[in-house]
């Protein structure tokens, strides 16, 4: 496993913590700065908080395993090997694990005893490409991406032909699944507005940029008016992300590929207003994957990155 060396900043405010717009400055703390807190991961992604047992869940989807770190003492432990190369995870209404698998194309619920239910295989006969990302709605409905990532080698799964469109699923409170969005190349991050009114969601293979869409949610599930609500332009790459309680959006990002790409400067967390402009940027030494917030006052931004995860406090709290 490859270990990243990293030396948190001994300067204040943090220069890996960019300002780009005047609204970044309340949520920048002016004395926290970027911690790396594990490493040794080949491809760090779905962070999860679980703040009953203060404890961070990571998946290394590669490496077929869930990490745990926890917040006491700081250690480090696999939470579940092999776990199917699971990917994104979320906690439903009641606590539980919720989490996208690519190895057994399945959404599954790891119940309070530890054993695993299958909350979604298969849509009309047919199997799911490899679930990637997932949040759950106050109603209790689940939601969920299916790209074809997991099924594209042996990386992040196994080889498999698609048998479905790349879409977006909601899991009804009564279990049925839901096919809601299907024109959308590589689905991939997903998040509720703080009143849900809004799901966003990345299209990561949308050219010539990638972007996040956004559409009215509505009571009942049903969704409309999709919009533009971020164009990643710049050679920048959008993956997952969280949404804080004023509405402001924290990205994972990197490069794209391009050849003209600066790494260097891409790679991090780029948040972007409510309106889609993008505010300020924390600046990591890998590409960063996915982000939630945690803490004791959800507060603190986690952040999955290749090979480690890193975490900032911040002056906003986790919608």
């Amino acid at each position: 496993m490859t270990t990243v060396s990293f030396t948190p900043s001994t300067r204040c405010p943090d220069p890996l913590v960019e300002v780009l717009d005047e609204r970044f400055l309340k949520l920048r703390l002016f004395s926290a700065t970027v911690e790396q807190i594990v490493t040794g991961l080949r491809w760090g992604e779905g962070p999860v908080w679980f703040g009953d047992g203060r404890y961070l869940l990571v998946s290394d989807i590669p490496a077929n395993r869930i990490v745990r770190w926890d917040e006491a003492s700081g250690a480090v432990s696999d939470f579940r090997n092999p776990s199917n190369n699971a990917n994104g995870n979320f906690r439903d209404r009641q606590g539980r694990l919720i989490t996208c698998e690519h190895l057994t194309r399945r959404v599954t619920r790891t119940e309070y005893d530890g054993s695993i239910t299958v909350l979604a295989d298969r849509f009309e006969g047919k199997r799911l490409n490899s679930p990637n990302d997932i949040v759950c709605a106050g109603d209790g409905s689940i939601w969920f991406t299916d790209p074809p990532f997991g099924i594209a080698g042996h990386w992040e799964g196994e080889p498999a032909e698609a048998e479905l469109p790349q879409a977006v699923y909601r899991i009804a409170p009564d279990g049925k699944l839901q096919q809601v969005i299907a024109d959308l190349a590589g689905p991939n991050g997903l998040a509720f507005s703080p009143d849900e009114s809004v799901l966003y969601v990345v299209e990561s293979r949308a050219a010539p940029h990638r972007k996040i869409w956004a559409y009215d949610h509505a009571a009942d599930g049903k969704l409309s008016n999709k919009r533009l609500a971020v164009d990643a332009a710049g050679a920048g790459a959008l993956d997952g992300f969280r949404v804080d309680v004023a509405g402001n959006l924290w990205c994972g990002w990197g490069s794209d590929g391009r050849l003209d790409a600066d790494p260097a400067a891409l790679d991090g967390v780029r948040v972007f207003a409510p309106d889609g402009t993008a505010i300020g940027h924390i600046h990591l030494p890998e590409r960063c994957a996915n982000v939630c917030f945690g803490g004791r006052h959800r507060n603190r931004l986690f952040m999955a990155a290749v090979h480690s995860v890193y975490s900032l406090h911040v002056n906003t709290q986790g919608a």
